[in-house]
């Protein structure tokens, strides 16, 4: 069994620059990610359909609740793939790789299934109602057709982060993002569709991506190489897989049922205020996606933070963590203000590529004021919990999350929201959860770290 550590070689060497060099192409591909649906929104609000922009909006919430409690399996796929790697393990990494595979294909084909069958009922609970249901319906069933494939994306692409290559994904996303954009363009102004269109473009982008990706693995050279006939569950990978997977998705789950919750409540403002339109759902949903493109940037952090921690941490060399940590931290919080910056300064011309109608633009404008200020807290909030996945302690970071983030979120719209029903209210509930838990994941990360210094030192002089 071999036991060099494949190039490239992100345990050793100068840090900064490699994380950098490694985490701007994972950048670049979460922005393509996120023109997926951005492409969606705007495109989708040519078709003069009333209601299309927000009724997307809408799903999001619900659509993360049900894909991301098994996407984030994909979590564990990066971690475990990784740290085999960084222990030179050739044998152990394929069989990560091919169960991880399985795992995906399984989990998405349930996810779809499911997110199929109660999108509609979940919508109503959220407040949708009329056109807006209807619409968000479509989309979502479309949506949720396509997840086995979505779900194949994502592992795939995990795989490739967790050997070090995040050029590979960012090449293929660019094909399949202008793909999606294209054909955006072609359903809704050609074949004059709506939310349909644009959802079936997202799909059909997935699927191409997934395609893709696989043809480009099963050509390896080197330990990750994809074999259909090897594709099997290997129960000792399967299992570490859904140990660090199972809380990530359970994270995702409680974030998005936290979204959801915050989601119904903007719903019921815009239905005290605008009964039968949807300005304040629009301005909401236009905020939010831009503020997608901040997350997906600095997200791009908290997965370089997973697989060099992982690789690290796998390789022994504890101590090297340390600046891991730091370079992380530092890194997301140049992004982060950067990404600020960006929306803050030209939030009026972004606004306005979504919404026009003055109540939207107000939500809009208020949700990015909030919410842009303190965003640098959101980073670290992600590479806090990036650190502790990457140190094995996936529960810790999903329980950090839940009582600093969805918990507080929960409580602030049951008790503090009905004594101050305003939109300011909603919104300020989000970077005082974020302060919250990146103070908390830092101090565990921190913790944890040393722990293991200690083990390492006790190790050396037995």
């Amino acid at each position: 069994m071999t036991k060099s550590v494949p190039q490239p070689n992100l345990v050793e060497g100068p840090l900064f620059k490699r994380m950098l060099l490694f985490i701007l192409p994972l950048l670049l591909t979460n922005l393509l990610q996120m023109l997926y649906n951005a492409a969606d929104m705007i495109v989708v609000g040519m078709s003069d359909v009333s209601g299309a922009i927000g009724s997307i909006g809408t799903t999001g919430a619900m659509i993360n609740l049900i894909l991301n409690t098994f996407i984030g399996f994909s979590v564990g796929a990066n971690v475990v793939v990784a740290r085999h790697i960084g222990a030179g393990d050739a044998e152990e990494t394929s069989k990560a790789v091919h169960t991880s595979l399985v795992v995906g294909a399984v989990f998405g084909f349930i996810g779809g299934a499911l997110g199929f069958a109660v999108c509609r009922p979940m919508l109503i609970l959220l407040g949708d109602e009329g056109s807006v249901l209807e619409l968000a319906t479509l989309y979502s069933r479309i949506y949720f057709a396509g997840a086995p494939f979505i779900s194949l994306t994502n592992f795939f692409i995990a795989i490739f982060r967790a050997k070090g290559d995040s050029k590979t994904p960012l090449i293929v996303l660019s094909l399949s993002g202008l793909t999606n954009v294209g054909l955006n363009l072609f359903f809704v102004l050609v074949c004059h569709m709506s939310v349909d269109g644009v959802s079936l473009a997202t799909v059909l982008s997935n699927i191409l991506s997934a395609v893709i990706l696989y043809a480009i693995l099963s050509k390896d050279e080197g330990w990750c190489r994809v074999s259909w006939k090897k594709l099997r569950v290997h129960w000792h990978a399967f299992r570490n897989i859904l140990y660090v997977g199972i809380p990530a998705g359970l994270q995702g789950a409680l974030f998005s049922i936290s979204n959801m919750l915050i989601q119904s409540s903007v719903t019921g403002i815009n239905n005290r205020l605008y009964p039968g339109g949807s300005a304040i759902i629009d301005g909401n949903a236009a905020a939010g996606n831009l503020e997608g493109f901040a997350y997906t940037a600095t997200n791009s952090v908290y997965q370089g933070a997973v697989t060099f921690t992982s690789q690290t941490y796998g390789a022994g060399k504890i101590r090297r963590i340390g600046k891991v940590m730091k370079n992380s931290y530092l890194i997301t919080f140049l992004i982060a203000a950067l990404c600020s910056t960006i929306i803050l300064g030209f939030q009026d011309f972004l606004i306005g590529l979504y919404v026009d109608e003055a109540p939207a633009v107000e939500a809009a404008r208020l949700r990015c004021e909030i919410m842009m200020c303190l965003y640098f807290t959101l980073a670290f909030m992600e590479v806090g919990s990036g650190i502790l996945r990457g140190l094995g302690r996936s529960l810790t970071s999903t329980i950090v999350s839940l009582m600093g983030a969805c918990v507080f979120r929960v409580v602030w719209i049951i008790f503090v929201f009905p004594a101050y029903p305003t939109l300011e209210c909603i919104y300020w509930s989000y970077p005082i959860s974020w302060i919250l838990t990146s103070a908390a994941s830092f101090t565990c990360g921190q913790i944890v770290w040393r722990k293991e210094l200690r083990k390492a030192a006790l190790s050396e002089t037995m």
